[in-house]
């Protein structure tokens, strides 16, 4: 039988990654082994389980995202990975769905994904708890009806659950350890597999319910990383990505990014950028498209004048 292991990359947020533990203890086919790429100074405490955890500590003061998929992928031992973000909790039967799907398809295979609202994870929480409670990103489509559903586009790809057999992984190169900090590595990863001929694909199953914590939408509160991963995406690949953040930047006034010149800072993000990209306490996600629509409505008035 093909053995599972789960790879974890994590950075503060202990609680977090405790909730993906006990999910992972409570699935109805164990992982062979929960691999976790710490990009930290210390590793966590957790608590023992029934299946082997293993901390690798991977430096970097940005966060070294595609490294730590790497590492993490190196130091597992399953035949087939997958790749829970440290805000994600497995539903029960997420290693056995993801089994079953990467045994018929040798390609990525993404996940369903629900987000939970603030509090759904205080005290002692079960997934059952969460049926009623968990949203759809509106930005993202849903699953197929059953199975798995070839996707034809490789910008679909999101990194915070999914899974790929190891053998095939190793055989792209894995993720390109260039991308630092925020933005851009997983695109450049979908990319990858599309030039490779390796199939990406959305599958009914494999649920991870994302866990609240405040962020940004657009994320301004990682300029810096997403527009030099922009331009490293454009010197590889000879086009930018992440193209709906740019432009939320630059309506934003915080960017110049012109074609066939680098993008230009031309500010930094202040108070009002974060109270209108933040998440609020009652939303279970932030929303870059709800964001771009206020901007370009707030626009649209002054360019009629």
């Amino acid at each position: 039988m093909s053995t599972v292991s789960v790879v974890t990359l994590a950075k503060g947020r202990p609680a977090h990654l405790r909730n993906v533990l006990l999910g992972l203890q409570r699935q109805t086919r164990a992982p062979a082994e929960f691999v976790v790429a710490v990009m930290q100074d210390a590793p966590y405490d957790l608590p023992e389980v029934g299946f082997p955890v293993r901390q690798i500590l991977v430096p970097g003061a940005a966060l070294p995202l595609a490294a730590a998929r790497n590492r993490g992928v190196a130091a597992a031992t399953g035949d087939m990975i997958v790749f829970l973000d440290v805000d994600c909790i497995p539903a029960p039967d997420l290693v056995a769905d993801y089994a079953r799907g990467l045994a018929e398809l040798d390609g990525l295979l993404m996940g369903e994904v629900l987000h939970l609202p603030d509090g759904a994870t205080a005290g002692d929480w079960t997934c059952a708890d969460f049926a009623g409670v968990a949203e759809k990103h509106s930005d993202r489509r849903g699953p197929p009806a059953s199975g798995l559903e070839l996707c034809n586009d490789y910008r679909c790809f999101w990194s915070l659950n999914f899974a790929i057999r190891r053998a095939t992984f190793l055989a792209t190169g894995g993720f390109d350890e260039r991308y630092t900090g925020y933005g851009g590595e997983d695109t450049d990863f979908g990319k990858v597999l599309d030039q490779g001929g390796v199939p990406i694909a959305w599958m009914k199953g494999g649920l991870a319910y994302h866990q609240y914590h405040p962020h940004h939408m657009p994320p301004v509160h990682h300029l810096d990383s997403v527009v030099r991963n922009a331009e490293l995406f454009e010197a590889k690949w000879g086009y930018r990505t992440m193209g709906h953040w740019l432009y939320a930047f630059k309506v934003m006034g915080l960017i110049d990014d012109a074609p066939n010149r680098p993008i230009r800072i031309l500010r930094r993000p202040e108070a009002a950028d974060l109270a209108l990209t933040g998440q609020q306490s009652h939303q279970p996600y932030a929303n870059s498209a709800s964001v771009i629509r206020f901007l370009e409505a707030r626009a649209a008035p002054a360019a009629t004048a």
